[in-house]
């Protein structure tokens, strides 16, 4: 046998490490998913903690990759979604939205993170602080999302509803819980971040 096929192929490696980083990161989504405790229209869930966890910790390509098996699982009928929900009936409701601008929001983080964040972090204070800038943008690209859909939904299945009372629905219970979820997101992704980023 030669040396060349003893020899581990680093692309191979390097390609099931992090389907398997991915897949790991989705169960821990989906995990965190099934914490909730309902609050209107919109559950109260620990699932943005662990996304935004995932993307801290796994990169934003891996992180997004995670978001979108996580919601491919779900629209496939698995009970992947808050309060053991799943379906392509979890997208066409009103908070379907919100399920939605994961997807969006990861995007845009994985390019920020690509393209401009990463470039900044040149030690741990900036990795904490640009984390948290980032983890920010995702949360307001969701929300922005969320709510858009959410309004038309409502409107085209209800009756039209304004700005303030879906804000005051979808968005200002979850404002000071979210910002906990997010400083906790960015501790633990930091330091889980040590132990899978190659």
């Amino acid at each position: 046998m030669s040396e060349t096929s003893t020899k581990t192929n680093p692309s191979r490696s390097r390609g099931t490490y992090d389907l398997v980083l991915i897949s790991i990161s989705a169960a821990l989504i989906t995990v965190c998913s099934w914490i909730s405790i309902p609050l209107g229209p919109v559950p109260f869930t620990l699932q943005t903690l662990g996304i935004l966890a995932v993307m801290l910790a796994a990169g934003g390509r891996r992180g997004t990759f995670a978001v979108l098996i996580y919601l491919l699982m779900g629209a496939c009928g698995l009970p992947v979604f808050a309060g053991f929900k799943g379906g392509f009936a979890s997208f066409a409701g009103p908070t379907g939205g919100f399920l939605l601008g994961f997807a969006v929001a990861g995007l845009v983080y994985w390019l920020l993170d690509k393209f401009f964040f990463r470039q900044l972090m040149t030690s741990k204070m900036n990795t904490y602080i640009f984390g948290a800038v980032n983890s920010v943008i995702f949360e307001v690209v969701m929300y922005v999302t969320g709510v858009i859909w959410f309004m038309a939904v409502y409107a085209a299945q209800t009756e039209p509803v304004g700005l303030a009372a879906v804000m005051s629905w979808c968005v200002v219970p979850f404002i000071v819980p979210d910002i906990v979820k997010l400083i906790a997101a960015v501790i633990i992704g930091e330091r889980a971040g040590k132990l899978v980023r190659d």
